[in-house]
């Protein structure tokens, strides 16, 4: 496995700790749909919310939310669309980013909460 695979993987994992201890319920990881794939979906207070993991060894030339660009936004939006109708789910949805950063030995994890809207597109 390529390192940003073996970087976004090691991310990805903390961002489901970090939602965890925060009191989501995780409904599933990876999850595809034709070419796009939501890295977390999870539920907390009648919400489904759908997150975004960006993981970067430092933020000198893109901060890891920066990288969720509109095209990808439509991607997640447009999958979650699926996801809903796939089982049949009756909850207001909100996007959020996970942005975590390794530098020094140290991991920064920050989380946007409402981070996009679905309505914008």
């Amino acid at each position: 496995m390529a390192d940003h695979n073996i970087l976004g993987k090691k991310g990805e994992e903390l961002a489901k700790q970090f939602l965890l201890e925060n009191a989501y319920r995780i409904r599933h990881l990876n999850w595809r749909y034709k070419k796009t794939e939501i890295d977390i979906i999870a539920e907390k207070n009648n919400l489904l919310v759908v997150v975004e993991v960006k993981t970067r060894t430092n933020d000198y030339f893109e901060n890891p939310k920066e990288a969720v660009t509109l095209k990808k936004q439509k991607n997640i939006i447009d999958t979650t669309e699926a996801y809903i109708e796939n089982f049949n789910v009756d909850l207001e949805v909100r996007f959020d980013i996970i942005s975590i950063t390794f530098e020094n030995g140290q991991e920064k994890i920050e989380h946007i909460q409402d981070a996009f809207q679905a309505g914008l597109y």
